[in-house]
């Protein structure tokens, strides 16, 4: 790591005075994300992270976002701790031009990855349900404020990294949908309500001692907090096919983070909010396994056509409420679940 240690983003760290003159500091490489470079720094007896953002993430496409979005996470960041102490990581320091920041480093020993635990099959219904109500009370907070919506006001930023990814490159893989994937993006760039995260994923929520720590907000945007929680409810269903025995927990844990939401949703109609966040769903699960970002956990084809036996009708026929999607999933994996058993039963009458 000479080369990092003696680069711009040392030269940043010592001029923020977290390297003192002197010090030597040692930079680990910290996994996990696709668009940014992220250090364990240990210097003069401190223990930091540090975050640079990439313009080119690390998917199989070509996908280019500008490094701008690095200034709107530290935003995020602040604000969401002002909102709910300890829901996200405190701002050590930031230089906006290199496109990095220095934030406090928490360690896995008492703030686990959410995704780890899920990984395991541990499915924590009451953490679930403190990641609905973290999310919601960001969004009361911020909600119909001229404010927030100046500072995020980050629609191409959005567009570039969420909309155009996941839904419209979606819509390109499916003709027949493509009408409804692009009319559904253009109607969520449309709609401004309050400050959404953008990236509400297990692997960027830490199960903190105090409840749920939001990382990664580099998607920070002002619209439709209905894309948050869609987002987030997504991999409770992805993660059925991930960890197969956890399914049960996973699904209650859909339940949990969307009733806890929902009952705190004060800034509009629950039901509209619902509505949208019911078709956002299925698209959004069609997505990560035919769009620009596919999740890394679903490879077997098999598996991909189970989510698109449940996504594609849902997109082209919407529910107004996210159980449905969430029951349309389930059925579709009890069903596979039956059909397995008889194939099994029938295998056995043979011998």
């Amino acid at each position: 790591m000479a080369s990092i240690a003696h680069g711009p983003v040392a030269a940043f760290l010592r001029e923020a005075g977290l390297i003192a003159a002197g010090d030597t500091a040692r930079f680990t490489p910290l996994t996990g994300g696709v668009a940014s470079d992220i250090w364990k720094v240990e210097a003069g007896g401190r223990i930091f992270a540090v975050k640079r953002a990439l313009e080119k993430l690390r998917v199989a496409r070509d996908w280019r976002v500008p490094v701008t979005r690095n200034v709107s996470e530290v935003e995020w960041l602040r604000v969401a701790a002002q909102v709910v102490p300890h829901a996200a990581p405190r701002v050590l320091a930031h230089d906006a031009a290199l496109g990095a920041f220095a934030m406090e480093y928490l360690d896995s020993a008492d703030h686990p990855v959410w995704k780890a635990q899920l990984a395991a099959g541990y499915a924590d219904v009451a953490f679930a349900a403190r990641v609905g109500n973290t999310i919601a009370t960001i969004h009361a907070a911020t909600a119909h404020s001229d404010n927030y919506a100046r500072r995020f006001a980050n629609d191409a930023l959005f567009h570039a990294i969420r909309l155009e990814p996941y839904l419209e490159a979606t819509a390109q893989a499916y003709p027949d949908l493509a009408d409804m994937l692009m009319q559904l993006s253009r109607d969520t760039l449309a709609t401004k309500v309050a400050l959404v995260h953008g990236d509400v994923s297990p692997k960027n929520i830490l199960a903190g001692p105090q409840g749920p720590v939001l990382l990664d907000a580099e998607c920070a945007w002002y619209g439709d907090p209905a894309f948050d929680l869609a987002f987030c409810l997504n991999h409770m269903l992805l993660k059925c096919l991930w960890v197969p025995q956890a399914r049960a927990g996973f699904l209650a844990c859909f339940d949990a983070l969307a009733a806890t939401y929902l009952q705190h949703v004060d800034w509009e109609a629950p039901a509209g909010l619902e509505r949208r966040a019911a078709e956002l769903l299925p698209a959004l699960f069609l997505a990560r396994v035919d769009g620009k970002s596919p999740v890394e956990y679903i490879v077997n084809e098999a598996d991909k056509e189970r989510v698109r036996r449940v996504a594609i009708p849902l997109i082209a026929s919407p529910s107004e409420q996210l159980a449905k999607v969430r029951d349309a999933w389930a059925l579709a994996l009890s069903n596979e679940v039956d059909t397995g058993s008889r194939e099994e039963n029938a295998a056995r009458e043979k011998f």
